[in-house]
């Protein structure tokens, strides 16, 4: 699907989305779909999707992470800054309640706002996101497959239909994503109770990069999270797309 590409300065840092405009028909055309790319991507990958929802007669909102895509290199990439900018965009652009859906990376985003403005989120989406140390004496641990011929397909044509994704990414990033991995983060587990909105959590199978222990605990954290298990690696969206849709739409209201 094809939008305009905009792009705003969020606290010194240009950050580039697309957006469907305003929508109507559907009794949540006022409440926008913000779509939350991982590590490495960028945000043509919700284009399926995001036209699904059009359809609907949702308004879909699709940035770039800084340092993905058309949104600008940084010196610093913490997992807080990527969840800042998605709140700030929404804030720039006025939107009073939304839906948010993220993956992987994306997931912290989306978590980190549902957890400073509550009552913006309505609807919250995440999808295989890693999930971090709560203290020191744990072990990072993700499950172990290699990747099946379909997902290999799946992931070499993705690489060809849009390769501006891996042109673009800054590979800088991947230290310091690997660094917080790797050290706990009791904060994002301290602020999971604050989030209100109702939230479902989709999960790869053995090839997928989420901790089923920490998962549960999430799970009993957040006041009103279900969880949902598929049969491939880490990216549903992509590799399950009909079995992601049936999940994520149902849950947004359609």
């Amino acid at each position: 699907m094809e939008l305009t590409v905009n792009r705003v300065e969020l606290d010194d840092v240009l950050i580039a989305y697309r957006d469907s405009g305003a929508a109507a028909g559907h009794p949540l055309s006022d409440v926008p779909v913000v779509l939350v790319h991982g590590m490495g991507g960028d945000g043509h990958t919700w284009d399926r999707l995001a036209a699904r929802l059009v359809q609907y007669g949702r308004r879909v909102i699709i940035p770039d992470l800084r340092g993905h895509g058309r949104s600008a290199h940084t010196g610093s990439y913490r997992f807080p800054e990527f969840g800042a900018d998605t709140l700030r965009l929404c804030e720039r652009l006025g939107v009073e309640q939304v839906d948010l859906v993220g993956h992987s990376l994306g997931g912290y985003a989306i978590s980190w706002t549902a957890m400073e403005r509550p009552e913006l989120v309505r609807r919250l989406v995440i999808e295989e996101q890693p999930l971090p140390l709560r203290s020191g004496d744990e072990q990072m641990t993700f499950t172990r497959r290699l990747p099946s011929v379909p997902e290999l397909w799946h992931a070499t044509s993705s690489l060809i239909r849009h390769p501006r994704a891996v042109l673009a990414f800054d590979r800088s990033m991947t230290g310091a994503a690997l660094e917080q991995f790797r050290k706990p983060y009791p904060e994002w587990w301290a602020g999971l109770s604050d989030i209100t909105a109702p939230t479902l959590f989709l999960r790869g199978g053995p090839g997928g990069m989420v901790d089923p222990d920490k998962l549960e605990q999430m799970r009993a954290t957040i006041p009103d999270c279900t969880v949902r298990t598929f049969t491939c690696g880490h990216s549903i969206h992509r590799d399950r797309h009909r079995e992601f849709e049936a999940e994520v739409l149902p849950f947004l209201g359609h």
